[in-house]
């Protein structure tokens, strides 16, 4: 595949037939089908362009090494090969340890959304934009794993649009836990502005009010329940105006869907509306726009949110009830946890969820107005 496709901007969706049936083991919270089910369900909607589909290259192991220790690119290459992983390369690289198992794609998996993530950079070096559900592995470390990432490739791709001689990037990062792995990686580089809207007092615990990185970045941690209300007040009092003051040349939008209240791994209150609001603000903030996948551990509420976005970005509108070919996509789903035992009907027949409103408590104006506080001057750049 050419890059040459996007030189004259628009929107590309960029997938891989390698997340299905690819599982990271029957009682992992990633046991479920999520970006299979979002590709599976744009296409039942009719949303799915040939033109505009690209098909995720994997990221060889010179590539990764932009960002990851060879070493340890060997370890995962040599963990796959082997289903298995001696005593101090899973001390050393947490590979087959702290919920980050071996698994049959352990290495071809991550490296696939890493290749589409870095292949996104060069498809808008020129503008335009791309979502890639596969990615958003935003805890993901040079030399280990982290959180279910084993590579980061979020990382991987503002570095691949910093090699492009971008000089004012946004990371905007809504998954329900802290992108510490893409913050910690740009801590000292002030052309990577790090923003994260998290859960408080959730795993890894890091991210927080005070937390700036040296400056260019913001951490948002909000309560348990945060609803569409509070975030709707987040992204206008908080987000918006600092995209508005950095005038980015691109922004990277990390869109975890675990912050949506049917996710068994969070204590978020949000729907999916919020997420797509979120897209729909940042869009034609810059002139380039990747926008990635991430955590979300309940199969019905991560496809739909995640097809929803493409909506959002291909502008399409969400049917008042899905069409039959896209129902049987989310009936065929099953969920062995508490949610999936009885799932609601609007789970299988509609993409939009209920709106999830409420009052907007005073840490949330306090979180907001803490953020705009010293905000770097923004860096001088070509859009």
């Amino acid at each position: 595949m050419s890059d040459d496709r996007a030189t004259a901007g628009g929107s590309f969706l960029i997938g891989s037939e390698i997340y299905r049936k690819s599982t990271y083991g029957p009682k992992h919270p990633l046991a479920i089908p999520r970006v299979s089910t979002a590709l599976d369900l744009i296409g039942a909607l009719g949303w799915l362009d040939p033109a505009r589909y690209i098909d995720s290259p994997r990221a060889t192991p010179e590539q990764l090494a932009r960002f990851h220790h060879p070493d340890y690119i060997a370890a995962l290459v040599a963990a796959e090969a082997a289903q298995d992983v001696p005593p101090e390369a899973r001390e050393r690289h947490h590979i087959g340890a702290r919920g980050n198992p071996v698994y049959r794609e352990v290495f071809r998996r991550p490296a696939t959304g890493a290749g589409g993530v870095m292949l996104a950079a060069r498809l808008t070096a020129q503008g335009g934009t791309v979502h890639v559900p596969g990615g958003g592995t935003h805890h993901g470390r040079p030399d280990r794993a982290s959180g279910f990432c084993y590579l980061n490739d979020a990382v991987l791709g503002l570095l691949a649009w910093l090699d492009l001689g971008l000089t004012n990037i946004l990371y905007l990062d809504i998954d329900a836990h802290h992108g510490d792995g893409v913050q910690d990686a740009f801590h000292d580089d002030p052309r990577v502005f790090t923003l994260s809207i998290h859960e408080a007092g959730r795993w890894p615990y890091t991210g927080l009010l005070e937390d700036r990185a040296g400056g260019h970045a913001r951490n948002i941690p909000v309560p348990q329940g945060l609803n569409d209300t509070e975030f709707a007040y987040l992204l206008h009092h908080a987000v918006m105006p600092v995209i508005r003051h950095l005038r980015p040349q691109a922004i990277m939008l990390q869109c975890g869907a675990d912050a949506l209240e049917e996710d068994p791994l969070a204590k978020l209150s949000l729907s999916n509306n919020a997420h797509w609001q979120a897209v729909r603000a940042v869009m034609g903030q810059a002139p380039r726009l990747i926008v990635l996948g991430g955590g979300g551990y309940n199969p019905w509420s991560v496809a739909r949110c995640w097809a929803g976005v493409w909506g959002v970005l291909d502008g399409r509108d969400p049917p008042a009830r899905l069409p039959p070919e896209a129902e049987a996509v989310l009936r065929a789903l099953s969920f062995h946890r508490a949610a999936g035992r009885n799932p609601p009907e609007g789970w299988f027949t509609t993409l939009q969820d209920a709106p999830r409103p409420g009052p907007v408590r005073g840490e949330i104006r306090h979180l907001a107005a803490a953020t705009l506080e010293g905000l770097p001057e923004p860096l001088a750049g070509v859009a």
